[in-house]
């Protein structure tokens, strides 16, 4: 049969497959599987070596091994629960064959004498070696039972569907692509060196062959698994540039420098902009001048100053008659950001608007009047300004902070507030500095810019660990620090993500450290606090009523108290290292010498240690959240609103980096001189995954 002229396997329905039924089919699409090509690109977690008999002797406690021998006891025993204990003997050892669930018949036919082959994970038991629930054949002297010939597939299941159908299926796609063409779609003058063909490295990896590298197939390090990891972080590349694509060529209004509002804007602030700071928002003026939307994302570090961009940023909307919406994640950091935009704009005769989820109804109505009006030329709020009811007069550009706790859909949505013949400018901040690999991969619609200088006068903090065992030497501490003039934050946290429950746990650490502080006037903040009440204790806090604050991680970003010079943390091992890091960034921003307490509890995981070690050996945010990729994975690290991004089948960005560099080059390449293969690979590695772009 011609393959050219047989339909590509993305075109053949995996109901083509025989015993592929509605309900099976059905099944299989929970695991994205709706084409043959969808099978064949649904690729092993693992690989099992059941092609050769491991000796008893020699054997290693978490292997998986197939083993031979014969039964030389097997009874019933009681511990801690029943299980029926097999005994079996080849020439070089013994070892037990344990059953937690088994029935009589099964009882009846392990006898003593019995030769069987055995498959399972060897673990530590009570009498040495144990393999649980091992799957067994009896050995029959007229008929050998053969071994397996290649490595055997392990892949991702799903409820109602078993690994020996899986491996059936994809036995039958194997044997299609004989007949049908599984497609080349990255085209020759994109490689510098010819790859591996695509048909040969998808059978190969479904079927290794016993002399594989298994440590390099388990790594995800074989050059077979490298040619298809390349192509799915190119299907994914060209994905976010084709968001990049789809937004810009609906356009946007071109804002021109207003010179004179932002001459008058940096005279009235009282301190003069850092080198970095000046740097980033002459990028921003640039791309707000140009007649498409504006798609940077800027990092800078916990204090580098990134607010007055953002200002600078809003006020080139409003010296252009249209409005700028400011968006964070939590209503402290919205809260702050009114208070500074509302300090700084309001002289200039600028309205800036206020909209979170916790208002009154009133004063909401009154809000949104403001916002539909046009009177509100800038709006500070949380996700509340994404809601259908928000509608804004002429919306120009949006502004979102700490976008790792928004996910893309979130912060397109935004988008569409502005009117239909022209889409606003965005501009996306974030604190949390992300590592490079990541950057390049699930921002590749944005372009960057990072704020690389910390303001004048801001202090280095010093961190130390201490063990809770020592908690009275750290109340001690806290009290001295606060007696002499200075303010400190009590950060408690939790393993549960509850607000009530680090509610109540906040409240008791509270109530404790007042029965043992009685002389200095503590504060309490969570998220479970009315705004008008947090805004209370913010407020006294900030204006040095209060001395101690304690709180959860709700001060994470946006909290701003020069005074504050001591933080403690407590059990800072269940919190991530870019979320330490957050939090320490909340002291250091006056002239005195400030230090972060990590009040850890024992015994201290490996992970745990690795975190506190890397916090109080660096206060670089980008050396941290490297060391937090290394030690979370990406999806941890970007956030979970944001790890659709992130979910690859075969690639890994940790392990995989390097390749990004040659991917961001190819992927330009194939959009400019061969955009008609763009929608095959995009649909070949993220199917409908790719729909935000549609937003």
């Amino acid at each position: 049969m011609d393959k050219t002229a047989a339909p590509s396997l993305a075109q053949v329905d995996v109901t083509a497959l025989k015993g592929v039924g509605k309900q099976l089919a059905d099944k299989l699409a929970k695991l994205h599987i709706h084409s043959v090509q969808d099978l064949l690109f649904h690729l092993p977690l693992r690989y099992m070596d059941r092609t050769r008999i491991t000796p008893i002797g020699g054997l290693q406690p978490l292997a998986n091994v197939v083993i031979e021998g014969e039964i030389r006891a097997c009874d019933v025993a009681f511990g801690r629960r029943r299980s029926l204990v097999c005994r079996l003997q080849d020439g070089t050892g013994l070892m037990t064959l344990r059953f937690f669930h088994f029935s009589a018949a099964q009882k009846k036919r392990l006898t003593v004498g019995a030769k069987i082959r055995c498959f399972g994970e060897t673990r530590r038991g009570a009498s040495g070696l144990e393999i649980y629930h091992p799957e067994y054949d009896f050995l029959d002297s007229h008929k050998p039972l053969a071994l397996e010939s290649k490595l055997t597939p392990v892949y991702p299941a799903t409820e109602g569907i078993t690994q020996a159908r899986l491996r059936s299926l994809t036995e039958q796609a194997l044997q299609l692509m004989d007949n049908h063409s599984l497609q080349e779609l990255i085209p020759d003058d994109a490689w510098k060196h010819h790859p591996y063909p695509l048909a040969e490295a998808v059978a190969y990896l479904h079927h290794p062959p016993k002399e594989a590298p298994i440590d390099e197939l388990l790594e995800g390090t074989h050059p077979y698994q490298q040619r298809l990891a390349f192509e799915e972080l190119l299907a994914h590349h060209l994905s976010m540039l084709r968001v990049r694509q789809k937004l810009q060529s609906a356009g946007a209004e071109p804002l021109p420098i207003p010179s004179a509002l932002l001459a008058k804007f940096r005279q009235q602030l009282g301190f003069e902009l850092t080198g970095a700071q000046s740097r980033v928002a002459e990028e921003i003026a640039a791309d707000l001048s140009q007649p498409f939307p504006m798609l940077r994302l800027v990092q800078g570090d916990v204090g580098s100053g990134k607010t007055v961009v953002a200002a600078l940023a809003a006020l080139q909307a409003v010296g252009n008659g249209l409005q700028a919406a400011i968006m964070a994640p939590t209503e402290i950091l919205a809260e702050q950001h009114r208070h500074s935009f509302t300090q700084w704009l309001e002289p200039l005769g600028i309205k800036v608007g206020w909209l979170s989820g916790r208002q009154k109804a009133a004063l909401r109505r009154e809000q949104l009047a403001a916002i539909a009006s046009g009177e509100a030329q800038v709006v500070v709020g949380t996700h509340a300004l994404f809601q259908d009811e928000v509608v804004f007069a002429d919306l120009g550009l949006t502004v979102i902070d700490e976008q790792h706790r928004f996910g893309v859909n979130q912060r397109l949505a935004l988008r569409q507030k502005a009117s239909q013949q022209a889409r606003s400018h965005q501009l996306i901040m974030t604190a949390t500095p992300i590592p490079r690999t990541l950057a390049m991969s699930a921002y590749a619609d944005l372009d960057c810019s990072i704020i690389d200088e910390l303001p004048p006068g801001r202090t280095p903090v010093s961190t130390v660990a201490i063990s809770n065992e020592r908690r009275g030497q750290v109340i001690e501490r806290v009290r001295a620090a606060c007696l002499s003039g200075r303010q400190a934050y009590w950060v408690c946290t939790l393993i549960e993500e509850s607000e009530a429950l680090e509610a109540k746990a906040a409240e008791e650490v509270a109530e404790q450290l007042r029965h043992e502080l009685p002389d200095i006037a503590i504060g309490l903040v969570h998220g479970r606090l009315k705004a008008a009440d947090k805004e209370v204790q913010m407020s006294e806090f900030k204006q040095g009523g209060l001395q101690l604050l304690v709180a959860t991680t709700v001060i994470e970003v946006g909290v701003d108290v020069p005074n504050a010079s001591l933080m403690i943390i407590e059990n800072p091992e269940r919190l991530g290292l870019a979320q330490l890091h957050q939090l320490r960034g909340r002291v250091g921003r006056g002239e005195a010498e400030s230090h972060c307490v990590l009040l850890y509890g024992s015994p201290l995981s490996q992970h745990g240690r690795e975190r506190i070690t890397a916090m109080r050996e660096t206060n670089d945010g980008f050396v941290i959240a490297e060391k937090d990729l290394q030690l979370r994975g990406p999806g941890e690290v970007l956030g979970t609103r944001q790890t659709g991004e992130v979910s690859f089948r075969l690639a890994d960005l940790q392990r995989d980096g390097h390749l990004l560099p040659r991917v961001k080059e190819v992927a330009t390449h194939i959009a400019s001189k061969h955009p008609e293969v763009v929608e095959g690979l995009i649909c070949r590695w993220l199917g409908s995954a790719e729909n935000y772009a549609n937003v």
